[in-house]
């Protein structure tokens, strides 16, 4: 193809708009100049055409939250001698460890190389990752993907915490400069960093202006530890990675008002998961303007219950959609993940809203809506070609979402063909 392009199908649909019979895209270097119906633009430029009859364009989705690195879990899991058959949350936390631990860094390129490929080949262009370790972060700049890195940060030992801090803190300051791959920071969550490491995590964030994504609220031991201590938590996990002389520091509230009291809830926040989330809570995460990223099927899996989704949008909080990762998932494809939302919350949940929650949904939470998240004039050409069987022009949204698959995606205007 040459520089400049119209992309044309049956229809081209975006978020917050209705869709576009006959609709087209005017690509050039990778951006989109114009969009509108194929003869307006054909009458407009002198582009070659590339014509996708029978098909939908759609925004590439946004992956709100992934762990890459974990992609090859389940090989790891076949091969390891780990007694792997977690009942309960601290169990998998556990058993993942032990899994995980040891891993040459060779593995866990491979790892993050097959998690990109994965994510491209099922129409996702955009993620918002976790690197547990920076010296992975290269890996990422090197895929096509956009998004957000967050790196993470745990520890409840000082020393243990600041050099967490140190290594994410000299990543980000010597990392590639690219305008697809932002930073921001991931406090793993609540019970695995010392409360007194949470204004220095603030402190960094506001000066650098770093986005934070936390795991929050996520299993019913979680809301135990921070609440008085307790639970298998306190007594499995602590003393499983040595942290018996924490147990017992309390909060006394939920882990939603102990980030708030340290000021770590704020319109850059994505908090994911919040399925133990009361009432109470919900208002201060309203309040404070935080995204909440949905990860439902890791839920199911892990069997931690279903996040309140009705009060959610009762008190209209902005929510996006992850697959977290192959660890808690049998798949990183959004379209899989979305089609089991709907399962799921059938009442509260309609097409729309997980079209937007996995478009322009994620990219306002990753803070990326600059350049992805739709398909505008000015935004990087990242789209997909979704064919649907038995092609008719009735609720073609509803039909797409629920019956699409597949057919081609485009990064920054160029053919995905596989390979990261």
């Amino acid at each position: 193809m040459s520089a400049e392009t119209i992309y044309a199908a049956s229809w081209l649909i975006n978020p917050d708009a209705p869709p576009l019979a006959g609709g087209a895209l005017l690509v050039r270097d990778g951006a989109i100049i114009a969009t509108g119906p194929l003869h307006q633009l054909r009458s407009s430029y002198a582009a070659p055409i590339c014509e996708f009859p029978g098909t939908v364009l759609l925004p590439g989705f946004i992956n709100a939250h992934t762990h890459l690195e974990l992609t090859h879990f389940p090989s790891w899991l076949n091969r390891s001698k780990v007694d792997y058959q977690p009942h309960r949350f601290t169990d998998w936390i556990i058993q993942l460890i032990k899994i995980t631990r040891g891993l040459a860094d060779e593995e866990l390129y491979r790892s993050i190389h097959e998690g990109v490929r994965m994510c491209l080949e099922s129409g996702t262009t955009a993620i918002g990752e976790i690197v547990t370790n920076p010296a992975m972060a290269e890996q990422y700049y090197h895929s096509p993907l956009a998004g957000r890195l967050y790196f993470e940060l745990i520890g409840q030992e000082s020393g243990h915490f600041q050099s967490k801090l140190t290594a994410a803190m000299t990543a980000i300051a010597k990392r590639d400069e690219t305008e697809k791959l932002f930073a921001g920071l991931s406090p793993h969550s609540p019970y695995t960093i010392a409360f007194e490491h949470l204004p220095a995590i603030r402190e960094v964030a506001i000066s650098r202006a770093l986005p934070l994504a936390i795991h929050l609220s996520e299993s019913r031991s979680e809301a135990d530890i921070i609440f008085d201590g307790t639970g298998d938590l306190a007594t499995n996990f602590y003393p499983f990675v040595g942290w018996e002389r924490f147990v017992g520091h309390s909060a006394r509230c939920s882990s939603t008002e102990l980030l708030d009291r340290y000021g770590l809830l704020t319109p850059t926040t994505i908090a994911v998961h919040c399925v133990h989330t009361s009432v109470a809570d919900a208002h201060i995460l309203k309040t404070r303007g935080v995204h909440i990223a949905l990860c439902p099927r890791s839920n199911k899996l892990l069997d931690v219950g279903h996040a309140p989704v009705n009060l959610f949008k009762k008190l209209g909080i902005p929510l996006t959609l992850g697959t977290d990762s192959l660890a808690s998932n049998n798949s990183l494809s959004l379209w899989d993940e979305l089609r089991f939302a709907l399962e799921c919350f059938p009442n509260d949940l309609s097409e729309q809203d997980l079209f937007n929650m996995v478009t322009i949904g994620g990219a306002e939470a990753l803070g990326i809506s600059a350049s992805c998240g739709s398909l505008t004039v000015g935004k990087r050409a990242d789209f997909q070609v979704v064919n649907i069987n038995n092609w008719t022009e009735n609720e073609v949204l509803e039909r797409v979402i629920r019956e699409g698959s597949v057919q081609e995606v485009f990064v920054g205007g160029v053919r995905y063909s596989g390979g990261s």
